[in-house]
């Protein structure tokens, strides 16, 4: 016979052995949820949580024929944390018996002395069409791509989630996984350094909870966020720099960017002249010139080391980027991520300034800033939400500001 049932979260739904009214006693007396052992009394039904660790039951000492215990998989967690019947005489003989299957109800009659307790049904629910839901949320600039919905946070905020997804228990409905990008501020220089901003820290999901799109290779096995129905603030990092005169003024290196359990730190300062001991650039997620990346280290990791430029050599420090290290007075390349829907590259480091009259050379891809010449200020900044370094200044002009960060977050909202 067919029941159907119908809740705010059924549909329809199929009692695989018998209808309901033979598969559980109608007069059984349900208890509260039970997460850990206990001992079972006649007449009545138990809601068994396993979430956290296996239960044992110890069915009542001195049953009369007709006694009835009922069983039912709270959270659907049996198969990973089993039920276990304390050993008792069942159908003649003496044993333990184990129930180790998702959304399992079983319904166990006393019959007397000689047989001991039998089971009269067993079903599950894995029959249920469960109405499928998805993640839903607010916050940042909500675009989509396919059946992907996209946050993209340029400023500081909150990712709201009002719902999660339910894929454990219907194939139709949504994970509760989201995939993110979190790049933080660049780094930026200061007057007549002439060295490069590192650029903010990158670190990314591999996209497997939301669809394929490219990602940085170093990142492709590194797992989603699982979520729950909250409210996660969201900081966006802020660009180091420009500095001014004077010579050798301190100038900041990037804001880091947070969200959730994910922090990328901001891209280090470039250091001053080449002539010039100390200071040096700062560590950051990718190194100032000078400056080591990946700083504090995360695997993967999260940027690259500036280059070290000849004392008295013409071509200067670059900055490291979130792709590669900078070579030759370059910025570092940048990574390239699809998780907007187009494939786009940033957090590149910004190129080594110069106080010679040689030609500016163009910004790397990604966003870092291009250095400047002894033209003076004909460098560029590190561009914005993108987390590119600062270029590094030309001689006796200002320093150039890094870019400031960005965090995306995808998930699956519909099929």
């Amino acid at each position: 016979m067919t029941t159907r049932i119908t809740t705010d979260n059924i549909t329809d739904a199929t009692i695989g052995t018998a209808d309901l009214a033979s598969s559980v006693p109608l007069n059984t007396q349900w208890q509260s949820v039970k997460t850990s052992d206990f001992t079972a009394v006649a007449g009545e039904g138990y809601f068994v949580d396993t979430t956290s660790a296996a239960v044992e039951v110890t069915l009542p000492a001195s049953p009369s024929a007709g006694d009835t215990v009922v069983l039912k998989d709270y959270a659907r967690t049996w198969a990973t944390n089993n039920v276990t019947i304390a050993s008792v005489l069942t159908d003649g003989s003496t044993s333990e018996n184990t129930f180790s299957t998702n959304g399992q109800t079983v319904t166990l009659v006393y019959m007397d002395g000689t047989k001991g307790w039998s089971l009269i049904n067993e079903d599950t629910t894995s029959e249920l069409n469960v109405a499928p839901t998805y993640i839903t949320a607010t916050g940042g600039t909500i675009t989509t791509s396919g059946d992907y919905k996209i946050h993209t946070f340029t400023g500081d905020g909150c990712f709201v989630v009002s719902t999660t997804g339910n894929a454990p228990l219907t194939p139709l409905g949504g994970p509760d996984i989201i995939d993110y990008l979190v790049i933080a501020g660049g780094g930026g220089t200061g007057f007549d350094k002439k060295q490069a901003g590192g650029a903010g820290g990158y670190r990314e999901s591999s996209g497997a909870a939301s669809g394929c799109y490219t990602v940085n290779p170093r990142n492709t096995s590194v797992p989603g966020i699982a979520v729950s129905a909250t409210t996660y603030p969201v900081t966006v990092g802020g660009g180091g720099g420009p500095g001014g005169p004077p010579f050798c003024s301190p100038v900041a290196g990037g804001s880091s960017s947070i969200f959730s359990t994910i922090t990328s730190t901001g891209g280090g300062a470039g250091s001053p002249d080449p002539l010039t001991s100390t200071p040096l650039g700062s560590d950051g997620g990718s190194g100032g010139s000078y400056g080591a990346g990946n700083t504090p280290p995360v695997i993967p990791a999260q940027g690259f080391s500036g280059l070290n430029a000849p004392a008295g050599g013409t071509l200067t420090g670059g900055a490291g980027g979130a792709g590669a290290a900078a070579t030759n007075g370059s910025g570092g390349a940048g990574a390239t991520s699809g998780i907007t829907g187009s494939d786009v590259v940033r957090a590149s480091g910004g190129g080594g300034g110069d106080d010679q009259p040689n030609p500016t050379p163009a910004a790397t891809p990604g966003g870092g800033g291009k250095g400047g010449r002894r033209c003076g200020p004909c460098g560029t900044s590190g561009s914005a939400n993108t987390g590119g370094g600062g270029g590094g200044s030309g001689a006796n002009s200002p320093g150039f500001g890094g870019g400031k960060g960005l965090v995306v977050i995808r998930y699956k909202y519909q099929n």
